[in-house]
């Protein structure tokens, strides 16, 4: 029927619901030929308009004009001063259907991996790497320069872009950094959502770790309490007055050799080896984590309970961004890898020297269950309405300090092959930048087209021995003046960090991410340093000034890089000995002489070597703030022997991971933390205070 009551709405609603309509009068002759016929050519018809429609290509989509202001008003102001697309929007202009989005809210999403089928065949966009100078308390920007060249290379240069970033931990939100969404006019949106929960990945990975920390400790205790055959019974109980192995107990009688699958069947030798892991409890690698700066929590004594009949010992929390579980979710290419991963996580050795993993503890399925939403990326869009991936956030110097591996493929098919993808990695190229490459791209298979290294006059000249910097007191004369002296030494971390990307056989554009004190000159003076230090490229940018428009040279100059001539290569085999490898990063990116391995990173070497991790890469947690050890060494330092405490092994994560000197694991509040400013206003319920 085509009547306006009964016949048009259905129309509608069945055209809403992806159906191919044809309408016809209830009289029309020969009604089923005449549907058939309509039917087909329809369903051709609307086949090509949609083929036509979703081909990779300039992407249709809308920018958010920026109202710039002066003196430019905090980040949050200008968060809260633009009116963000609808995020459902965003993700149809960039290609996404409607049931490969999962909305939080109107401002983020989840992306469905099943996208990943849907685009395998397309091509990938051009993909590039944000890395900065050794950081200083001063700050380089690096954040946000990574948003400010998406907004240039997308509103103003209208190419299909994509920023992929980290998920900024709660440590340093309400400790001593702030946010991390980018700042004054280049910054993700709304600004207090991505630095507060976001959708809750990180609370996830806390979850799974801790009862990953539960379940070793359990597990030593009822060991400890138990005969052989009362664990038994216990962990094969009785139900229906039958006794049946999980899923995941046959898989452990499968690594032990054990080819039965009947309870009853197992012999007292065979219970015994599937009943006891017999974990010796100095050797549990694994930590309890917290997504907050404790320094209490760096060593403690767990089973003071009476209940616990003495079997305490001694451990620790780390920072949960610093967990192999985050690890592990930035550096899986599925859920089915994921799973693999998790279940292949080692949390301790036995008596007779075996690495004891998740998946014999049982509860690598259930960490996939606390984990199966985490792994799916999460859509936001900068202030000028570029889209962003927010996936995974591990800090740099104790992890390996770079977004998803997922997020980062999506994009690069998303944008299209004449598109671009702008990464960070976390901190200076040493620490970031030679993980990026060195284990995310062993990991992904991917090869990035241009670094770009940031850097800023003020930091530049704390490296050449301009004076301490205290926070909440006016910054020294030396940092707001003209002073090419210091700016000139402060110059050879720079030309180290060009060095280093350079190992890798990858063009160099330095960003010199200008501030109001600085001089024509020393602007000049910089760029011209760069570029005889082997950069392609360096430019000035105003991106937190003026948003997108203020790094357009910038763009210009990354996509001129892209299609420069590049020799990508590793900077060491896999197969080369553990403290091999370590004293290739030690010599070749921080400029030590050598290493020196300390008793418990001998033993490490040794006992990780015999269990056949010899082969991973390395992750080294070292601090950002000196190329060397010692984080109040600027510049470039010589001359130094670079200490290695400990080693662990993060075995799912698929990399070792050295401590460098006296690095922490969880860092400290404070004494006037950033939570001294952040409140909520009980009458609007905005966020107050963040910055």
């Amino acid at each position: 029927g085509r009547s306006k009551i009964v016949g048009a709405p259905m129309h509608d609603l069945l055209l809403w619901n992806h159906a191919t309509v044809t309408t016809c009068h209830s009289k029309t002759v020969d009604l089923a030929a005449e549907v058939t016929q309509r039917n087909t050519s329809n369903t051709v018809l609307s086949a090509k308009r949609f083929l036509e429609s979703h081909q990779a290509g300039k992407w249709n989509i809308s920018y958010t004009r920026l109202n710039l202001r002066k003196p430019v008003p905090s980040d949050i102001v200008i968060s809260r001063s633009c009116a963000a697309k609808s995020i459902d929007s965003l993700a149809r202009e960039v290609g996404l259907f409607s049931d490969e989005v999962e909305l939080y809210g109107k401002t983020k999403a989840k992306v469905q991996l099943t996208i990943i089928k849907r685009l395998q065949s397309l091509p990938d966009g051009k993909y590039v790497v944000v890395t900065g100078i050794t950081p200083t308390p001063l700050g380089e920007g690096k954040s946000t320069t990574t948003i400010g060249l998406a907004q240039a290379m997308g509103a103003h240069m209208k190419l299909n872009v994509f920023a992929c970033v980290r998920q900024p931990s709660q440590g340093p939100t309400f400790g001593i950094k702030g946010g991390a969404a980018g700042g004054g006019y280049s910054q993700v949106i709304p600004m207090e959502e991505f630095n507060l929960h976001l959708t809750g990945d990180i609370h996830a990975i806390t979850a799974a770790n801790n009862l990953v920390a539960a379940a070793v400790d359990a597990r030593i205790f009822h060991e400890a309490t138990q005969s052989d055959k009362a664990l038994y019974n216990r962990l094969v109980p009785l139900s229906g007055g039958e006794r049946t192995f999980s899923p995941i107990q046959i898989n452990r009688l499968k690594k032990l050799g054990i080819q039965k699958t009947e309870p009853s069947a197992l012999t007292e030798e065979e219970i015994n080896r599937f009943a006891r892991l017999d974990i010796d409890p100095s050797s549990v690698t694994w930590q309890r984590v917290l997504d907050t700066n404790d320094r209490f929590l760096r060593k403690i004594t767990i089973g003071q309970s009476p209940t616990e009949k003495g079997y305490t010992r001694e451990a620790q929390f780390d920072i949960t961004v610093a967990s192999e579980i985050m690890a592990v979710l930035a550096l899986t290419s599925s859920l089915e890898d994921m799973r693999q991963r998790l279940a292949k996580m080692v949390v301790a050795t036995s008596r007779r020297g075996d690495p004891i993993t998740t998946e014999d503890l049982g509860v690598s399925g259930a960490l996939t269950v606390l984990m199966k939403d985490a792994i799916k990326p999460n859509l936001m869009q900068t202030l000028e309405g570029t889209p962003v991936f927010v996936h995974a956030g591990p800090f740099a110097n104790i992890a390996h300090g770079n977004s998803s591996i997922l997020a980062d493929k999506i994009a690069l098919k998303l944008v299209g092959p004449e598109g671009f993808v702008v990464t960070e990695a976390g901190f200076g190229a040493d620490i970031g930048m030679e993980k990026f490459f060195n284990i995310k791209c062993r990991y992904s298979g991917l090869r990035p087209h241009v670094v770009v290294l940031v850097a800023t006059i003020r930091a530049l000249k704390m490296h050449g021995g301009g004076p301490t910097v205290t926070a909440g007191m006016p910054l020294p004369k030396e940092y707001v003046e003209e002073n090419f002296n210091l700016l000139e030494k402060g110059c050879n971390n720079m030309r180290k960090q060009i060095e280093n990307a350079k190992h890798f056989g990858v063009p160099v554009v330095v960003a010199v991410n200008a501030f109001k004190t600085d001089t024509e000159a020393e602007l000049d003076l910089v760029c011209t340093l760069a570029k005889s230090a082997g950069a392609f490229d360096a430019v000035r940018c105003s991106h937190w000034a003026e948003g997108g428009a203020g790094a357009v040279a910038l763009g210009e100059a990354v996509q001129k890089a892209s299609s420069a001539p590049s020799n990508f290569k590793f900077l060491y085999d896999l197969d080369l000995p553990i403290a091999d490898k370590i004293r290739i990063i030690a010599q070749k990116i921080y400029g030590a002489d050598d290493i020196e391995l300390l008793p418990e990173a001998q033993h490490k070497v040794a006992l990780y070597t015999k269990q056949g991790f010899a082969n991973l890469p390395v992750c080294m947690a070292k601090t950002h703030l000196s190329l060397s050890h010692e984080a109040e060494k600027k510049g470039v330092p010589k001359g130094f022997i670079l200490p290695i405490r400990d080693i662990r092994a993060s075995v799912g994560a698929g990399f070792l991971f050295p401590l460098v000197g006296t690095m922490p694991t969880i860092p400290g509040l404070p004494t006037r933390p950033c939570f001294y400013d952040i409140d909520l206003d009980p009458e609007t319920e905005q966020v107050n205070g963040l910055f």
